[in-house]
């Protein structure tokens, strides 16, 4: 099994390119059931879960094929297969965005609950008990969710408990193709929901309200393929940023999207890191010593739950006590331990995190879900000696070759 080697105290320095979002390109793959044809993505994310996302598609008799970084998926006129197999389920929450798009053009569904990362309990009834109000019927047995609706699925007044980006855009994808003006109020706001939305405007679909807190829906009765490039990944965007600051480096990114992370640029401005920006890059320059802050995560766009670990790494570093509170998920401290096995000083109470500044020294250390893993090795950047990153498929299955940029950063870095 592979591991990441990385011999820290290396200043990073350089520019490094970033790649398309992989919050993205997963529910584009799945709304591309909505229409048969040819649908080709620019800028798709080459990772794990993409890759896992391409192979259910590929079960429902789609084709697909990369040229580069370009995607492209060949719906055809008719599917036999309305099942997504456990098999494929098991590592990849976002498989469970293919529910509203079969039961919305087919009528049929059958999806096994979904995996992904052990962060805490993520509920799909507001998925499933929405979808039932637009005239699904859907049961959950054996570990499967079983749909069957009469076409067209009918419009719906929809209010989610809280803004859930699966949930949103699980909707979405349901309304457009429904009979009738569908609303769904408390809606996700994410750079990854508009982006879905530009794609299914781009085949047709009539809808407004994208980055707001209320979408509307006007179903038609037919969608087309379409053609479209993806938005960075805002989250690799930030993990390499703070990678060039937990070392005191400089470093440049670009093909970025700034304008996505605006909270977590504030608060590195805030810890004392110069920071320019231009429309599709960001340079971040730091300074000797940087200043504690503190953060809690919040929906967009406030600050990302998928960040936390990472900047967690990174006040380990600064002078001073740092309290980081996580609201969206009970359980994504996991990554606390293997930190304090890098002799990191860091007591959690509840969903809050107390960051004590301590050197940090190599050690083996085990990743528990895909951000812990980044988590991990950006600590192994700022450690003394060597660190060994074990479990590095969480990594792969949503980071495009973070070794590999970080080396040309300058890190003493490799996958053994």
């Amino acid at each position: 099994m592979d591991r990441i080697y990385i011999k820290g105290r290396k200043t990073l320095s350089g520019e490094v390119e970033i790649s398309g979002s992989k919050n993205s390109t997963l529910p584009l793959l799945f709304s591309t059931l909505l229409a048969e044809g040819s649908h080709t993505f620019h800028n798709a994310s080459q990772v794990k879960d993409v890759d896992t996302g391409i192979k259910l598609l590929q079960s429902f008799g789609c084709e697909a094929y990369w040229k580069g970084t370009s995607l492209t998926v060949i719906v055809p006129d008719k599917i036999e297969n309305f099942t997504a197999h456990y098999d494929l389920m098991r590592t990849m929450r976002a498989g469970v965005l293919c529910l509203g798009v079969l039961l919305s053009r087919y009528g049929k569904a059958q999806v096994s609950l979904p995996g992904g990362c052990a962060i805490g309990t993520r509920p799909i009834n507001w998925h499933v008990e929405n979808l039932k109000k637009m005239g699904a019927g859907i049961e959950i047995q054996k570990g499967y969710i079983y749909g069957k609706s009469a076409l067209p699925l009918k419009a719906a007044q929809i209010k989610l408990e809280k803004p859930s980006v699966g949930a949103t855009q699980n909707l979405l994808m349901a309304g457009v193709l429904a009979e009738g003006r569908t609303e769904i109020q408390n809606s996700a706001r994410e750079p990854e929901v508009v982006d879905l939305i530009h794609y299914l405007k781009k085949m047709g679909a009539d809808i407004e309200g994208g980055g707001t807190s209320t979408i509307t829906i006007q179903g038609v009765s037919s969608l087309k393929p379409s053609e479209h490039t993806i938005i960075p990944d805002r989250i690799e965007t930030a993990t390499l940023l703070m990678a060039g600051a937990i070392t005191l480096g400089e470093v440049g990114i670009f093909k970025c999207a700034p304008s996505h992370l605006t909270q977590v640029i504030e608060k590195l401005e805030q810890s004392g890191f110069d920071i320019q920006q231009g429309e599709d890059r960001i340079h971040l320059k730091s300074p000797r010593k940087f200043s504690a802050v503190n953060i809690s995560t919040s929906f967009y766009p406030g600050f990302p739950t998928d960040l936390q670990a990472q900047f967690m790494a990174l006040m380990t570093q600064a002078e001073g006590e740092s309290i980081i509170e996580e609201c969206i998920f009970e359980n994504r401290f996991m990554h606390v331990p293997e930190l304090m096995r890098l002799n990191a000083h860091i007591t959690t109470h509840g969903n809050k995190a107390h960051i004590h500044p301590s050197p940090l020294k190599g050690a083996v250390v085990m990743a528990t879900d895909l951000r812990a893993s980044a988590c991990l090795i950006l600590a192994g950047l700022a450690a003394e000696g060597e660190t060994y990153v074990r479990r590095v498929y969480h990594l792969d299955r949503g980071y495009d070759k973070l070794e590999s940029k970080l080396a040309l950063l300058g890190a003493d870095i490799k996958r053994i």
